[in-house]
């Protein structure tokens, strides 16, 4: 959530970024008259609780003839207070539940506008032009005994897939060089639960515009989450963090689901868009100075596995209305796919700079206090559309498929067959 006493200096500022995001602009007076309502609660259970106080200290030096009019006085102050205190308490909760409605303020470098807005910031490569008819990833999956969308939605239902044979190993040699990779950046790799609490997910600000996407088992009251961003982001959950341990790096793999709500008729061949998948994410807890600098640093790391996979691309600024609630700005990088002509999503990085932690409770302590981190999230490979793009963009006419060169260390061979 975003600071209250940055609000209550700064709420123009707070106003605009809610119409850059295309939100309720009006929250931030009920947010101001909400948060002046506590504070005088507060003034008065204070000004209450100091008379009692001085109340307590008279009683234990009067005289038995004075004391039980102080008594009775003393009886009705402390029915006073704990009013007061009541008051102070239930209109904290609604500038809380009030404050949590509000997304975070935007950078004012982060273009303003709709999910067509973006700003390109790059293209890395030059799409192949192939010399016979290429397949898509669906047709490939088949000739290579890679991927079964038929079966899977026999089981699991529509959007679902197993990944077999070659599929499956390109899965692991894709996990195991993305972990090497993040073990040289400094990253501490972690395999974290994927069932998490309320707190975990509310403090990440999926239970707002993204609830809808969110699978929520009832009964236990646990969520399934939709990325590790959600549980790297609440393992430091109600922590100070030692200022020179920072930034904390931890790269986490872990199945991830969706609901997809929304996207009915949208992406329904093949498994780019799907309930299930693997991914390994990033995750820094960082100086707040130091934010927008690891978020190049976020995107860098994208950009290198990409080069890696040889595969063209391009990075975009994406723009406010397309912003998640936490984050204040977010890079895509699209890679091309071929038989789609067109740049599909395949890794984002966002800064969420304190907003996150403010609502998860981590702080790191120097010498002008306790303070909230910042925290930063970026995708280094999202399996599916990973896969996708390989066997696209790296086939043959024969629909045989050549491994890119960093994996084939993990796969000991340097082309997928026919089956």
């Amino acid at each position: 959530m975003i600071d209250v006493k940055f609000l209550r200096e700064n709420p123009d500022v707070v106003r605009a970024s809610q119409k850059g995001r295309g939100e309720d602009v009006t929250i931030v007076d009920r947010v101001l008259a909400a948060d002046e309502a506590r504070r005088a609660a507060l003034n008065e259970f204070e000004s209450l609780r100091a008379e009692q106080n001085a109340l307590s200290k008279l009683v234990g030096a009067a005289k038995s003839d004075e004391k039980k009019a102080l008594l009775e006085n003393a009886k009705k102050l402390a029915n006073a207070v704990k009013e007061a205190d009541n008051k102070r308490s239930e209109l904290e909760e609604v500038t809380k539940q009030l404050v949590m409605q509000l997304s975070n303020i935007l950078d004012p470098a982060a273009p303003i506008g709709k999910e067509e807005d973006f700003v390109v910031i790059e293209h890395v490569g030059t799409p192949r032009t192939f010399n016979f008819e290429a397949k898509d990833h669906v047709e490939l999956g088949k000739l290579l005994g890679a991927i079964d969308t038929e079966r899977g939605a026999k089981v699991a239902g529509s959007r679902s897939y197993y990944l077999t044979g070659s599929g499956a190993m390109l899965e692991f040699a894709l996990v195991n060089y993305a972990i090497a990779s993040a073990l040289k950046a400094g990253f501490t790799p972690v395999i974290p639960p994927v069932l998490v609490k309320p707190p975990a997910m509310e403090g990440t600000g999926f239970l707002g515009q993204a609830a809808e996407n969110v699978y929520h088992l009832e009964k236990d009251d646990v969520y399934l989450v939709g990325t590790s961003e959600v549980p790297l982001a609440a393992y430091h959950m109600d922590e100070v963090l030692p200022v020179e341990k920072l930034p904390l790096r931890y790269a986490g793999y872990s199945s991830c689901f969706r609901r997809e709500a929304g996207t009915y008729g949208k992406d329904t061949r093949g498994i780019i868009r799907v309930h299930q998948f693997d991914k390994v994410e990033m995750f820094s807890f960082c100086h707040p100075d130091q934010a927008q600098e690891e978020h190049k640093r976020l995107l860098a790391w994208e950009k290198d596995f990409l080069n890696a996979m040889e595969i063209p691309y391009r990075v975009i600024d994406v723009a406010s209305g397309d912003l998640g609630s936490s984050a204040n700005r977010k890079f895509d990088i699209e890679a091309w796919i071929p038989t789609q002509n067109a740049y599909r999503e395949v890794t984002s990085t966002s800064n969420c700079t304190e907003f996150q932690a403010r609502r998860l409770n981590i702080r790191y302590k120097d010498g002008d206090g306790t303070k909230s981190v910042a925290t930063l999230n970026g995708t280094l490979v999202a399996i599916p559309r990973m896969i996708v793009a390989i066997l696209e963009n790296h086939q043959n006419a024969d629909g045989t498929v050549n491994i890119p060169a960093p994996l084939q260390p993990f796969l000991g061979m340097k082309r997928f067959e026919l089956v």
